[in-house]
């Protein structure tokens, strides 16, 4: 499995998510490799479909995708099941990692 956090500098929450990440791959015992891709261009996030800091994309699909959002450099807000957060919630790590199983 293939993972890779999109990011830009001076995000407050991609190494909060990369943690996570990283948290829920050991719990899992998945086979995975983890990158982090630093998206420093308007170029680069339209070029790889960037919807905001921090991206977690898996295999090559990122299962967070909102129908609509914009691609830029902006910061990422997810829905989880505690309200607005700067990443995913764990619960939602594990269960879009075990989709991609």
């Amino acid at each position: 499995m293939k993972i890779e956090i999109r990011y830009f500098d001076g995000c407050p929450n991609w190494q909060v998510t990369d943690a996570l990440v990283t948290r829920v791959v050991e719990e899992l015992g998945l086979d995975a490799e983890i990158h982090r891709t630093l998206i420093d261009t308007q170029e680069a996030a339209e070029r790889v479909g960037f919807f905001g800091s921090p991206s977690v994309v898996i295999n090559g699909v990122d299962p967070f995708a909102d129908p609509g959002a914009q691609v830029g450099l902006s910061c990422r807000v997810y829905r989880t099941e505690t309200g607005l957060a700067g990443s995913p919630s764990q619960k939602q790590l594990r269960e879009a990692l075990e989709a991609a199983r």
